[in-house]
């Protein structure tokens, strides 16, 4: 009699995924494989809260007073608490950066571990009420030194990155990770609280079809980008069009570039000199998992994940996606500087 059961019976799963890869690392200590499960945790929590879970213990419809005012958190403070509290009770962290927090967070001396860990708890928040995709990005890092740990210890560049990904709660919630062999992407099985392997090693297009940027800020924009735009727009050489796609949460639009291939924008302008994005949670992690995926990620002056930081919630202009396009958008800014 052939077995009709519909379960997998031996699945990949995310943590089994972080532990198989940790075992294979010389000399590894499971540190790492300690942080990247806590902050599974911490997604899956977030997913929870973001889907609504409990909606109706919030507005009181199962027959307790609702709460209102400052004591039901806000979706991005609840979010940022998690993650450090998950991140902190690993006994894997010794400084941590949030871009809900001005300074950046030193784990008390009892937990601390070796390894520093820059995130964004829920990037595109403003989305929320709209119900678009939102998501957490985070970046890890090895401390470098021995003295007592700082801020000092986050202002590393990109490409000393040991581990990078994000999370998109989307129509369905998703974790794409990188530990420097390749990028995988995970779904969350909401009925085994599992994140499973659905695409191994993901690599980008070498040139897609679609440009992705904000629009409405053309009047601010620079020669160079002005005439990239009007290549995609009015292709000299009788080609397509590119398509525009531009949601406004970056894991949303980023997400989509490593899936579909093309290029993401968010350049420096008249209004934002420096660019709007910030380097350590937002740049460094999604140009990591990029270049991960044979893309390129550039400020257009130079890698970003060769940046070196001078400040924890410093800003960079953030140019990536597939590589023929990066480079054709490149082309555009060396053409402008030298005819200026």
């Amino acid at each position: 009699m052939s077995d009709k059961t519909p379960f997998e019976t031996d699945m990949l799963t995310l943590t089994r995924f972080v532990m198989e890869k940790g075992r294979r690392v010389k000399g590894a200590t499971g540190e790492l494989t300690q942080l990247l499960n806590s902050m599974l945790t911490a997604i899956k929590a977030i997913s929870s809260a973001v889907r609504k879970a409990g909606l109706a213990h919030m507005f009181g419809i199962a027959g307790t007073v609702n709460v209102t005012g400052d004591e039901v958190k806000k979706l991005d403070v609840l979010s940022n608490s998690l993650v450090i509290n998950m991140l902190q009770s690993s006994y894997s962290t010794c400084v941590l950066v949030t871009e809900e927090n001005k300074d950046a967070i030193v784990t008390p001396k009892d937990k601390r571990g070796k390894y520093v860990v820059c995130f964004d708890p829920l990037d595109g928040s403003s989305n929320i009420d709209c119900l678009a995709p939102i998501g957490t990005i985070f970046a890890v890092y090895k401390k470098e030194t021995d003295d007592e740990p700082s801020e000092k210890d986050a202002l590393q560049p990109g490409r000393n990155i040991v581990a990078a990904g994000y999370a998109l709660y989307g129509s369905a919630t998703l974790v794409a990770l990188s530990t420097g062999q390749g990028v995988d992407c995970f779904m969350l099985d909401p009925a085994l609280g599992e994140f499973i392997l659905v695409d191994r090693d993901v690599k980008i297009k070498r040139k897609g079809k679609v440009y992705s940027l904000n629009e409405g800020y053309a009047k601010y924009f620079d020669p160079a980008m002005t005439e990239y735009l009007q290549k995609k727009k009015f292709p000299e050489d009788g080609s397509s069009p590119y398509g525009a796609r531009y949601v406004g949460s970056m894991v949303a639009d980023v997400h989509r570039t490593l899936m579909y291939g093309g290029i993401f924008m968010y350049p420096a302008n008249q209004k934002s000199p420096k660019g709007k994005l910030r380097l350590l949670y937002e740049c460094n992690p999604m140009a990591f998992i990029i270049e991960q995926a044979g893309g390129m990620a550039t400020t257009g002056t130079e890698a970003v994940l060769d940046v070196k930081p001078e400040s924890i919630h410093q800003r960079v202009p953030l140019i990536l996606g597939s590589p023929d396009d990066v480079q054709e958008y490149l082309a555009c800014v060396q053409k402008h500087q030298k005819s200026s």
